[in-house]
């Protein structure tokens, strides 16, 4: 995709509650085309359709459920507060696995429940613009709050198999998006779910990295088990701060990538693959972008 002008009003093109400019002088700038989707879309390997409804839903007449008689937040805990804000044990280190189940679109309370947050889509301004040493960024012309919900990483959701034979085969100069996401359901069950923004995605595939993120991606489902991996932001951000989050999707934010680098390094010698620099400056910087080894096993 080639920009003509110096800002795409945008991106979205209306699939978004707000639009998501582009700022900077993009004339002579190439990006390779893909299809904005705001949400997930099915891809090879998965077998569960993004939009299908397969979770039941609550009887609420209410304006907004309440834990006493929600049947949602009876079954799943309420992971909100009354404003819509994430709680805080939601973002605390370690919490990563902890589910969120929403209201979805059998439940019979209203749009304005406080248990609807992801399924209102975006709420902030959000502009794509092009950083120095790290290619395309996002940033927010608005102040945003700690715990409010900020974007999903939507794309295509594909099988192990379709994940691994993509990261294989790229090329040095390829951007890898496939995030991967465990979840343990058990001692012995661990979820797991690939999303690939790569060709069809939402303005959650230009988010940078970094080592200390502002960002933090959980794992929310709403009308099915298939989870929708939204970013909230884990502190106050300022306006016209870049918008980060840990590829690696831990939930530290400490943002200590440095975990498995050694494994990391093996695994990129294995397999030919060129670990990428991080440049995001922070103080804890690990050097190095995260590498999900386990995808390139054949487990």
């Amino acid at each position: 995709m080639l920009f003509q002008s110096a800002c795409v009003v945008d991106l979205s093109k209306g699939q978004e509650n707000v639009p998501i400019t582009i700022d900077g002088d993009f004339n002579q700038v190439e990006y390779p085309a893909f299809q904005y989707s705001p949400g997930n879309v099915q891809g090879p390997g998965c077998e569960i359709d993004p939009g299908e409804i397969t979770l039941p839903g609550c009887s609420c007449l209410s304006h907004s459920c309440v834990d006493e008689s929600c049947s949602c937040l009876k079954t799943y805990g309420q992971a909100y507060d009354s404003s819509g804000l994430l709680l805080d044990r939601y973002m605390a280190d370690g919490a990563y696995c902890d589910p969120v189940f929403e209201c979805n679109a059998l439940c019979a309370c209203s749009e304005a429940c406080s248990n609807r947050v992801v399924e209102r889509g975006l709420s902030f301004r959000l502009q794509v613009f092009l950083t120095r040493e790290r290619g395309w960024g996002v940033r927010t012309p608005e102040l945003i709050h700690q715990g409010s919900f900020v974007c999903e990483y939507a794309g295509e959701v594909i099988g192990r198999d379709e994940a691994r034979r993509r990261q294989l085969s790229q090329g040095p100069g390829d951007n890898n998006y496939i995030i991967a996401v465990r979840e343990h359901a058990g001692p012995a069950s661990v979820t797991e779910t690939f999303v690939d923004p790569a060709r069809v995605g939402n303005v959650g595939r230009f988010l940078n990295h970094s080592c200390r993120p502002n960002l933090v991606m959980v794992p929310v489902r709403m009308h099915s088990a298939l989870p929708h991996l939204a970013l909230f932001a884990c502190r106050d951000i300022c306006s016209g701060k870049e918008l980060t989050f840990d590829y690696s999707g831990g939930g530290s934010r400490d943002g200590d990538t440095s975990r498995g680098s050694q494994a990391a390094i093996e695994a990129s010698r294995t397999h030919g693959l060129q670990r990428k620099a991080c440049y995001c400056r922070a103080q804890n910087c690990s050097g190095f972008l995260p590498l999900d080894t386990s995808v390139l096993s054949n487990l």
